[in-house]
């Protein structure tokens, strides 16, 4: 998926006005290539294969053993007036049924390094970013159910709701724009593309709170702007709510 831009991002901070020119994210942030998808559902467990004879401790024999029960979620995470505090990973759009998660299922955090490398000018937008008051980057990729769709959230903290809409709004895409519906203030972009046999893609760019999230999305064919739509009130609701 391409995605590569340009944009001019005016940074005013609080005792000076800097204007920096950086380049704008050439792809969604980067996963672990190697990982093959992990389901978001529970795990079966394999099966055991019982023995003729009972083993000499007394204890349960395989085939009655207790199932083995699927690793559960640790991350932790509290929203209240718009201020998420906790692990920004809990605040990730949820993984819906059946759908496989490429890398962590957890998500994973961005270091200062991996955010510059999705930016033209990596040292730049560091820069800019600490200047606006951020303070880290989570993001995760998951595949629906269907096969259908790869959709890609990333989610940027700031110390203050102000500092996120500014970084949001100078968040631009050098593609065609298309309206998103349930979710104010969202900017929707599309890159449909030439033939239906190839991919398209979507993004989506939006905050609350203290939280900037974008969404992106990849399909085969032309992209529908109504599953962006959908994704981008499914992450505003769970940042809002944290349910």
């Amino acid at each position: 998926m391409a995605l590569a831009t340009t944009g001019l991002l005016a940074v005013t901070a609080v005792s000076a006005t800097v204007t920096v020119a950086v380049g704008r994210p050439e792809s969604r942030p980067a996963v672990t290539a190697a990982a093959a998808p992990t389901s978001a559902g529970p795990t079966a467990s394999p099966s055991a294969t019982a023995t003729a004879t009972a083993p000499a401790t007394g204890a349960p024999s395989p085939s009655t053993s207790a199932p083995v029960p699927a690793p559960t979620s640790t991350v932790r995470g509290t929203v209240s007036g718009g201020r998420h505090e906790g692990d920004l990973r809990y605040f990730l759009l949820p993984i819906p049924a059946g759908g496989e998660s490429y890398g962590p299922a957890d998500g994973m955090q961005l270091t200062d390094k991996e955010m510059s490398e999705q930016f033209d000018d990596g040292t730049d937008i560091v820069r800019i970013l600490h200047q606006l008051g951020y303070k880290d980057a989570v993001t995760r990729t998951y595949r629906t159910a269907d096969g259908k769709a790869e959709v890609t959230v990333t989610l940027l903290r700031f110390t203050s709701a102000a500092q996120a809409e500014f970084f949001a709004k100078n968040d631009t895409r050098d593609l065609p724009s298309i309206e998103i519906t349930g979710d104010p203030g969202a900017r929707g972009f599309v890159d449909k593309p030439k033939h239906e046999a190839y991919s398209g893609s979507m993004t989506g760019i939006s905050t609350q709170g203290d939280v900037q999230y974008t969404v992106d999305v990849e399909v085969k064919g032309s992209p529908d702007k109504v599953l962006l739509s959908e994704l981008m009130k499914r992450q505003r609701d769970w940042l809002t709510s944290g349910r």
